[in-house]
């Protein structure tokens, strides 16, 4: 999703006023906690070895997988989706399923469901209308009396046949009579309709998904088969609107069949080329990778029939000719296509590492070009950056699809032009690729991208990365109550506060890691995890985990305070004194989170040698890094006395926190003496849009 909503609430912390320092007498001791919180579900998969506190796949890791064949027609004079599809569901865990779920987000549109404000749908419609529905070949009851599915209990009859439940809400379960074997496949066959939801009222993105009768952006648009993991069994997650998806990975073979001289693009590669493109679209297509800069394949005056695309042919009983687009796509966790009338498509390609030229394509309305003449330029850099950073663009192909969602992601589809380009396509990475469950844990894919953007913003403009002052910025949201943890059901966060915990937290806490670790050698770990979880569903644990292991530090006591608390730092410098050639630096910390203590030194210009410090480094002549592990706060005390044995050269000021990674309300009593206390550093951009960093002090990264 792009960061548009998210910007909305950024500002949020900054109406607050800020939140005074609690007094440094009378308090008690800080109850440090030093380990990372296990849920009965993680604990559970520990025992079943599918996880394993490593942060790697356990050896009994499982996942379902799910194969979709769908034939969709759109009916234009209606706004109609017909659509008949065959789902292929491999359990491959070890576990009898006593029923199927169903994802019916298209149910999102209904009358009466719940929604999450502010996501307003664009038109009420009748969600989705199933009319057939079999398993295995036996037929689905699909309007059962009440009490149907729960077995006997309670008076009600036992099954005798598979029975849909709840099929009017966004979550949905077939009751079996049958349980699905472990290690076996079960095929499901669904017929089924829905209005494609248009209109000037829509808020939020996938709520509007046409534009009149032009142009359709179909998203969540098909029934499918719910996850089923091994950390709480089916998903059973309402949509709500923000919050997005958790699906299984599989095989979609889709052909879409809309009015001739629509252009289709979607997710996947197009089969039948000689039967959809005019010749001289298809000349034009196979240039793409072998040029450099944008290649046109349909022009903004090629519109219809025999110009736009091949002729097609009416279907009997009709004289409209037609034409089935043909789209087919391995190993992906969801399908989203669209068709306009009059669009343009253009191609160019991005050269990944170890892959070669990969095409990149942009359909867009004539009248709207000028929102994608850079389009291809950052996209391309996009996919180059991030296979760089993370691992290789893992698809063959990506697409950015005009219209009414401008910031909204799928495998191989960005519904994106030039301004979310960036931030959408780095979700090929996660959750396309590695795929959490982001109806939960939405941060380890929009706090995750919101990161990377901001490393591929100045790498895009030629800039060095620049995470100084994000981690300190926290300080002025901490401790507000309607901030929920990161560890919180981003389904149910709330809007005040879904964007700032969803997205744009994650930057900040990496900021602190950064500081810790080394920004580099955060990058590298993360990488590492990535390609661990390609094409699975790791939680949250197994991240934690994986990055303690692959930076080679204990970071729990991090982890806890910044995904399961609301907690700050709020450090302080409160007095400073000389005696003995040596000067002894009181620092306190008034919040909830430990930090280590980093303190910039600078020393006057002339005097005595400097005499090295073992836990010191000299950033140039006159100005030292001094640090002290974390580990001095675990015994409770808040105020810490940290010596510097330099020798006889004078020293001028001393800063805490010197590159402004550590939570703070008040900057300005980090320094002594106060007079020289220095404007907190102030990381630059947002959402990767590639903002001017400000200058680093001498010695941050």
């Amino acid at each position: 999703m792009t960061m548009k909503m998210a910007v909305l609430v950024l500002g949020a912390a900054s109406l607050l006023a800020p939140v005074a320092p609690v007094a440094a007498q009378g308090i008690p001791p800080r109850a440090i906690r030093r380990d990372i919180p296990i849920t009965n579900a993680i604990r559970r998969a520990y025992e079943a070895g599918t996880r394993d506190s490593t942060g790697r796949p356990g050896r009994n890791y499982w996942q379902l997988k799910t194969d979709y064949s769908i034939d969709v027609r759109l009916d234009v004079p209606t706004s109609r989706l017909y659509g008949s599809e065959t789902i292929t569901v491999a359990n491959n865990s070890p576990d009898s399923l006593q029923s199927i779920g169903l994802k019916l987000e298209m149910n999102h549109f209904r009358f009466g469901v719940p929604r999450a404000a502010p996501w307003v749908p664009a038109e009420e419609t009748d969600g989705t209308v199933i009319t057939a529905l079999s398993v295995n070949g036996e037929s689905v009851d699909l309007n059962p009396p009440p009490g149907a599915g729960r077995g006997g209990r309670g008076g009600a009859p036992a099954l005798t046949r598979p029975t849909l439940l709840n099929g009017h809400s966004t979550v949905a379960s077939i009751a079996l009579p049958r349980a699905i074997a472990p290690h076996s496949t079960a095929t499901l066959k669904v017929e089924w309709n829905h209005r494609v939801p248009g209109g000037p009222d829509g808020s939020g993105h996938r709520m509007t998904q046409r534009w009149a009768d032009t142009l359709y952006q179909p998203t969540q648009w098909f029934p499918r088969v719910a996850v089923y993991d091994d950390l709480r069994g089916w998903d059973t997650e309402f949509y709500l609107g923000p919050s997005e998806f958790y699906h299984e990975f599989g095989r979609y073979d889709v052909r879409i069949n809309v009015p001739a001289g629509w252009i289709v693009s979607g997710t996947g590669i197009l089969q039948n080329p000689d039967e959809v493109l005019t010749a001289n679209a298809r000349a034009q297509l196979a240039k793409v990778t072998q040029n450099e800069g944008v290649t046109t394949i349909v022009g903004p005056n090629e519109v219809g029939p025999g110009s736009a695309t091949a002729a097609g042919r009416p279907a009997p009983g009709s004289t409209e000719p037609r034409l089935t687009w043909h789209l087919v796509a391995d190993n992906v966790n969801d399908f989203a296509w669209a068709t306009a009338k009059k669009y343009v498509w253009q191609g160019t390609r991005a050269n990944i590492p170890g892959k070669g030229y990969v095409p990149v394509y942009m359909y867009f309305l004539p009248e709207r070009a000028n929102l994608y003449a850079n389009a291809g330029t950052v996209t391309t850099h996009a996919l180059e950056f991030y296979s760089r950073l993370w691992f290789p663009y893992s698809f063959p192909q990506l697409t950015l699809q005009d219209g009414p969602s401008a910031g909204m992601e799928y495998p191989m589809v960005i519904n994106s032009n030039q301004g979310a380009a960036d931030h959408e396509a780095g979700h090929e990475w996660w959750p396309m690729t590695v795929s959490n469950n982001e109806t939960w844990y939405g941060w380890m894919d929009e706090g995750f991208n919101q990161y990377m953007n901001l490393l591929s913003g100045w790498d895009r403009n030629g800039q060095p990365q620049n995470l100084n002052g994000l981690g300190q910025s926290y300080g002025r949201t901490s401790g507000n109550e309607f901030e929920p943890p990161m560890m919180w059901n981003a389904n149910y966060a709330g809007p005040a506060f879904y964007s700032f915990t969803t997205y744009s937290k994650t930057p900040l806490m990496l900021s602190l890691l950064g500081e810790i670790v080394g920004d580099s050698a955060v990058q590298r770990a993360h990488s590492e995890w990535g390609k661990a979880w390609s094409f699975k569903h790791p939680a949250p644990w197994d991240w934690m985990f994986f990055m303690n292991r692959a930076l080679k530090t204990n970071l729990d006591w991090f982890w806890y305070y910044w995904l399961f608390t609301t907690e700050s730092v709020n450090g302080s410098i409160s007095g400073m004194k000389t005696a003995s050639g040596k000067t002894t630096v009181t620092v306190h910390q008034a919040g909830g989170m430990p930090s280590p203590v980093v303190l910039k030194v600078d020393f006057a210009a002339n005097g005595p040698a400097i005499k090295p410090m073992k836990n010191a480094r000299m950033v140039d002549a006159t100005t030292a890094f001094v640090t002290w592990p974390v580990d001095v706060w675990f015994d409770g005390r808040r105020s810490y006395d940290a010596v510097l044995d330099f020798g006889g050269r004078q020293i001028t000021s001393v800063t805490f926190d010197p590159c402004g990674r550590f939570p703070d309300n008040d900057p300005s009593d980090n320094a002594w003496p106060r007079a020289a206390a220095p404007q907190p550093a102030q990381g630059g951009g947002r959402g990767g849009r590639g903002g001017a960093p400000a200058p680093k002090p001498a010695g941050c990264q």
